[in-house]
């Protein structure tokens, strides 16, 4: 006997026509996972045969009378017109309000109870009640037209319509539940311009009703050899990129679920192409990691880094084709390693993995991948817990490969992650190590050579935060209140930083160190300022400023941040 779905979605009955989606791989498909197409019968020939086609140059209507069927073409025109006229008085738009969502929402609560009576009286007889799964079908994805209504999503969850939608889930014929996921999709969107208190409640009736679990549920039933549920797989991943942008989801996705030990596993599917599941699953694993420090605890214990560096070991020497899945993909597993690295866990799982030594040699003959393998360096050598990954990187002969890159012209953010790592590494190599003296000897090599660069992009960065610093000097003096300028203090400082403020003020950390450090190198600072009419104080004034704005309640690692530039301010009277 054919399978339910088989019978489902094969059956006879004009009614049932839909459309099913067509999964792009290149990109991401808006269109809708159903009930396959049935076969057009539009080739078969039926009926008496046409009349034969007159010749073009047959015999012309002298006055032009006829037009189609017997009519003057006036007289066709004005009928027309009678017709639109009809029409429009016949059709009027409905309303879609309240009571209209409580008929809907009672018809939908019909169709569900008859599909669900249908399918247990005759369990054995699929055609009994496959007429009832397309009534249910269609009103599946004609809830659709609540995300135009968001207003009405507290009224939806109220009449209890969220959760029988979200039980579909869980309904047999897979179409029906890949259409319910669909749904959930674009009701839960961010295009959705739904106020947070909307989309909350609609989102909390979800949850309420197991919608997490329920989706994990199909991820393992689905099978992506088959299009239907290869879309269907990529609402899942749609629906949970929607739902991590509240954080306690996010967390609960990784503690009460199996998906990120999932989606490891299927960003690690060998594919001929990058598909675009696989490309959404690295995706959502970055957003999941990057919400939750829990999330990525569990990824530490699935021994994550390890497998993403190995995902990345290929691309040390080859770049991904621009504009394909492949290079989205790439950049989602750096992101996915890179945000692991601020905690201690991270730093530590890298050096386990050589990771240094993988972005090292990305550094030395990557493309692609260089830019992100500096933007993965600066972040594991970074913070308080930084020091070993520090030590691994002299120990490995980085410090070439650093002062390399460091020595030649970059965009704006690859040159703050050069200038990251070498704060980073005076801020961490201990005092007198071989590995300190190492670092310091680079800076005075060569005639001072680092330094001098050091300061051509301290020069760089200290006129465009001026310029923009006089900018909004103009518009604070044209503010008259206190709190005028306080509503506009966070729009200022973007755009100070967007002018390059932190960049300038991490190379002058770097020379701080160095006047601390080394007299030579203090000597030859002092010159470069001078050329310029300037002082050390140039220096030290940016280095309060930063002392200013620091919040007294940070973290411990913040408070050590503080305490460091407190001891080089004192160096630079």
């Amino acid at each position: 006997m054919a399978s339910i779905d088989d019978l489902f979605k094969t059956a006879a009955g004009a009614s049932y026509k839909v459309t099913k989606v067509s999964l792009n791989s290149d990109s991401k498909s808006n269109g809708k996972a159903t009930v396959e197409d049935e076969e057009d019968d539009d080739d078969i020939e039926a009926g008496p045969a046409l009349p034969p086609e007159e010749a073009e140059d047959g015999i012309a209507d002298e006055e032009g009378r006829f037009f189609g069927g017997g009519i003057t073409s006036d007289t066709a025109d004005a009928l027309n017109y009678i017709d639109e006229l009809d029409t429009g008085d016949d059709v009027k738009a409905e309303k879609i309000d309240a009571s209209w969502l409580r008929k809907v929402a009672l018809n939908f609560e019909r169709r569900i109870s008859k599909n669900s009576e249908l399918r247990a009286k005759f369990e054995n007889d699929p055609q009994k009640f496959m007429g009832s799964e397309a009534d249910l079908d269609a009103d599946v994805k004609a809830l659709s037209i609540l995300s135009d209504h968001p207003d009405l999503y507290g009224e939806f969850a109220r009449l209890g319509c969220v959760a029988s939608l979200v039980s579909l889930l869980g309904h047999e014929n897979t179409d029906i539940a890949i259409d319910a996921i669909e749904i959930i999709k674009e009701l839960t969107d961010e295009d959705v311009e739904a106020e947070q208190q909307q989309w909350d409640l609609l989102v909390d009736a979800m949850l309420d009703a197991d919608l997490l679990n329920l989706l994990y549920g199909n991820v393992s039933r689905l099978d992506e050899a088959n299009k239907s549920d290869r879309a269907g797989l990529y609402h899942i991943l749609a629906v949970l990129e929607n739902l991590s942008s509240r954080t306690t989801i996010a967390e609960n996705l990784g503690k009460n679920t199996s998906f990120i030990p999932w989606l490891l596993k299927r960003v690690q599917q060998r594919e001929p192409v990058v598909s675009q599941n696989k490309q959404y699953s690295a995706e959502i694993l970055a957003i999941l990691l990057q919400s939750s420090s829990p999330n990525r605890t569990l990824f530490f214990g699935l021994n994550g880094i390890d497998i993403l560096l190995q995902l990345l070991s290929p691309y040390r020497k080859r770049d991904p084709t621009k504009g394909t899945e492949d290079e989205e993909y790439v950049e989602n597993i750096f992101d996915s390693v890179t945000c692991c690295l601020d905690d201690s866990e991270g730093k530590i799982k890298i050096l386990e993995a050589e990771g240094i030594e993988l972005c090292l040699i990305m550094l030395r003959e990557g493309k692609m991948s260089k830019p992100r393998a500096l933007r993965l360096l600066d972040h594991a050598l970074g913070g308080s817990q930084g020091g070993p990954c520090c030590q691994k990187l002299v120990e490995v002969a980085g410090l070439k490969a650093i002062f390399t890159a460091f020595m030649k012209k970059h965009d704006n953010q690859t040159t703050e992650h050069l200038l990251g790592i070498l704060a980073s590494m005076l801020r961490s190599l201990p005092g007198n190590s071989a590995e300190r003296i190492r670092l310091l000897a680079k800076f005075v090599e060569k005639d001072y050579e680092k330094i001098d660069r050091t300061m051509k992009i301290r020069r760089e960065y200290a006129s465009k935060v001026a310029a923009v610093d006089q900018d909004i000097q103009r518009e604070r003096s044209r503010l008259s209140s206190a709190q005028e300028q306080g509503d506009r203090s966070d729009e200022w400082l973007s755009r100070r930083m967007d002018a390059g403020l932190y960049s300038l003020q991490t190379a002058d950390v770097v020379l701080a160190w160095l006047v601390a450090e080394d007299a030579g190198a203090k000597k030859r600072i002092q010159g470069l300022l001078a050329e310029r009419d300037e002082s050390l104080e140039v220096v030290r004034a940016t280095l309060q400023e930063q002392l200013r704005e620091f919040d007294a309640s940070a973290e411990d690692s913040d408070l050590m941040f503080q305490e460091m530039l407190t001891t080089l301010v004192e160096y630079l009277h």
